[in-house]
C-alpha cells in the first residue's frame, strides 16, 4: 500500500522540471531535535522506514538534542538545509510558535511550513511515588514551606511555560528549575528533580513508582483517566502538545506531496495505532491547512501566558 500511494504521489508530481519529478533522488534525513526513544522519535522512524520502502532511497532519522536549548538547535539545522526535501523537520509546537521570538536569526521570521501534525503527546506533570503530595493542590500546599526543583526540557518551551503558569495561578512557585535532555525514571529516582514535566512514554517503565499530578492535554489520557488535565484545574491553560512534519517554506509542492503521501499512510497503519493504544497518545494526520490554523490558535494562547 505504501508503494502504491508513493507511486501515485510521484505521478501527480511530474512537472517540466526534471529534478522535481525525480524526487527523491538522493538520501533523505528527518531531524528529530531530541534524544531517541520518545513518541515523536518512534513515529518519525516509522515514517523513515516507509519512505525508504516507498521511494528506494536511504532515509535516516537524525537526533539533534538541544543540550538544554530544547528543539531549537535541531530546527536551525533544518532551516539551513536546502529547500528540496532532503532534510525534513519533525518538530514540537514550540518550533513554529516560540522559535520566531527567541532572537535566533535562522528561526525569525519562521522559515517553516507544516506538512501535517501527526501526534498529540500524553504530556504530564509527575513526581516520585513516595513524594508527600499526590495532587496538584497538595503540591501547591507543600511548596509553600518547601523548595522544590522542577525539571523540564527548556524554559521557553510550551510545557514548561504551562507548568510554571499553572503554579503561578495556584499561588506557589518552584524553588528552582533546570533543563534536561531527558526526563525519565532516573531523573526522579536520582533526586535530580522533585517534579518533572515530561511525556508519559519516558516514564512508562516506572509508572507504578511515580505519581502523575496532571496532564498537559486537551482531554484526559485514556490510560490515566483519573488524572485531571491542566485545563480542568485552570481553564485558561487549555493547550495540547503536538508534533508534526515541517519543511522550509520554499520547498516545492511536488516534494511536499511525496512526503505527505507516505506520512499519512504511516499514521493510519496498524503499528502506529497500536502504539497509540499502548501509550495513550493520539496518533492521526492533520493536513497542512488545519495544522496552520492550529499553529495560529496555539500562538494566541502562548502569547497570552
Amino acid at each position: 500500500m505504501i508503494k502504491q500511494i508513493a507511486a501515485a504521489a510521484l505521478a501527480l508530481g511530474v512537472s517540466a522540471t526534471g529534478a522535481l519529478a525525480e524526487y527523491p533522488d538522493r538520501p533523505v534525513s528527518i531531524v528529530v531535535p531530541f534524544p531517541p526513544g520518545d513518541l515523536e522519535d518512534v513515529l518519525t522512524r516509522m515514517v523513515a522506514e516507509d519512505f525508504q520502502e516507498a521511494y528506494g532511497v536511504p532515509t535516516a532519522v537524525i537526533n539533534v538534542p538541544g543540550g538544554g536549548g530544547g528543539p531549537f538547535p535541531g530546527a536551525v539545522q533544518v532551516a539551513n538545509a536546502p529547500a528540496d526535501g532532503s532534510v525534513i523537520g519533525s518538530f514540537v509546537v514550540a518550533v513554529p510558535v516560540v522559535g520566531p521570538n527567541l532572537g535566533i536569526p535562522e528561526l525569525s521570521p519562521n522559515p517553516f511550513e507544516p506538512l501535517g501534525i501527526f501526534l498529540t503527546y500524553p504530556f504530564v506533570i509527575a513526581a516520585s511515588g513516595d513524594a508527600p503530595y499526590s495532587t496538584m493542590q497538595e503540591l501547591a500546599d507543600y511548596a509553600q514551606d518547601n523548595d522544590l526543583v522542577l525539571g523540564h526540557f527548556g524554559a521557553p518551551l510550551v510545557p514548561t511555560r504551562v507548568t510554571l503558569a499553572l503554579a503561578d495561578r495556584m499561588g506557589f512557585s518552584y524553588g528552582s528549575d533546570a533543563a534536561f535532555d531527558a526526563l525519565d525514571c532516573n531523573t526522579l529516582a536520582s533526586g535530580d528533580a522533585d517534579v518533572i514535566n515530561t511525556t508519559l512514554q519516558l516514564i512508562l517503565p516506572c509508572l507504578d513508582d511515580v505519581t502523575i499530578l496532571a496532564s498537559v492535554t486537551g482531554e484526559r489520557i485514556s490510560i490515566l483517566d483519573d488524572v485531571p488535565t491542566v485545563a480542568e484545574i485552570e481553564p485558561s491553560l487549555n493547550l495540547s502538545l503536538w508534533n508534526g512534519l515541517f519543511v522550509h517554506r520554499d520547498t516545492p509542492q511536488e516534494v511536499r506531496d511525496a512526503i505527505i503521501a507516505v506520512a499519512r499512510e504511516t499514521m493510519a497503519s496498524e503499528r502506529a495505532q497500536t502504539l497509540a493504544a499502548e501509550t495513550g497518545a493520539l496518533i492521526y494526520w492533520q493536513n497542512a491547512e488545519e495544522a496552520t490554523a492550529q499553529i495560529e490558535a496555539d500562538t494566541d494562547v502562548i502569547n497570552g501566558l
